[in-house]
């Protein structure tokens, strides 16, 4: 949680919160180079591999940047989407050092129009869950999620707050994830969108168009919307061979 005491975090989340609050406080200012691996390292009394994750992770939300041989640097940034797995946007704010907050616009079990049937291999007109959630980071909306989810994967599914837990998570708990599809796309958003994500003046938005699989079945459909100034996709992979590894940043 993005409250809970250092005291009490994992090493890694503990050097992650604290290279966070020097560059919100200004104290590391874009381009500036960041302490390497040995030395959080040896100031957090951790191992380089837990000073790597953390690291590593950060680069992955976009507060970092790697250039081969001359260190790591803060980047110039907007929050990063991961597209190599699939993250809890909860955990995600949280591990910011910022304030999670959802609003549920909707929770209904609806008849599955042609599309929705496709998406989730179910006849048309057969009952599905729908859910349609707010994310909020730090009292700004950050991602609408319009989900679609199979009754046999979740059949508690319209019972859950997701005030207080994310369906991601709560579907990562009851329907184990074995396969994702991400299809990425720029929209321009409804103006019911606009107005749940507070844009005001026209912009292109981030969509992630996101199936998953458990048992061997498709249990959600997703359509993840973005405003395109507060977010953007990438990813961070670490290729090792013998003793020597490179970093690619996308």
């Amino acid at each position: 949680m993005a409250d809970t005491p250092a005291a009490h975090l994992p090493p890694y989340a503990r050097i992650k919160r604290h290279v966070v609050a020097r560059i919100e406080s200004g104290q590391w200012s874009v381009t500036s180079k960041v302490p390497s691996e040995n030395q959080l390292a040896a100031e957090f009394g951790v191992s380089r591999m837990t000073a790597r994750r953390a690291l590593l992770e950060l680069m992955q939300e976009g507060w970092l940047v790697r250039s081969q041989g001359l260190g790591t640097f803060v980047a110039d940034r907007k929050p990063v989407l991961s597209m190599l797995e699939v993250r809890n946007i909860a955990e995600e704010i949280a591990s910011r050092g910022h304030l999670y907050a959802a609003k549920v616009m909707r929770m209904e079990a609806v008849a599955a129009t042609e599309a929705v049937a496709m998406y989730l291999g179910i006849p048309a007109g057969a009952k599905a869950f729908h859910s349609i959630v707010v994310h909020i980071d730090n009292g700004v909306p950050v991602q609408m999620e319009d989900r679609y989810v199979s009754p046999a994967a979740a059949p508690a599914y319209l019972a859950q707050d997701f005030t207080r837990e994310t369906p991601n998570a709560y579907l990562t708990r009851v329907a184990p994830i074995e396969s994702v599809e991400h299809v990425v796309e720029a929209v321009l958003p409804t103006s019911q969108v606009a107005r749940w994500l507070q844009i005001t003046a026209p912009e292109a938005c981030l969509q992630i168009n996101r199936r998953t699989w458990s048992r061997g079945h498709v249990a959600s459909y997703a359509r993840l919307v973005h405003p395109g100034s507060r977010y953007r996709l990438g990813g961070y992979v670490s290729l090792a061979r013998g003793a020597h590894s490179r970093g690619h940043r996308t």
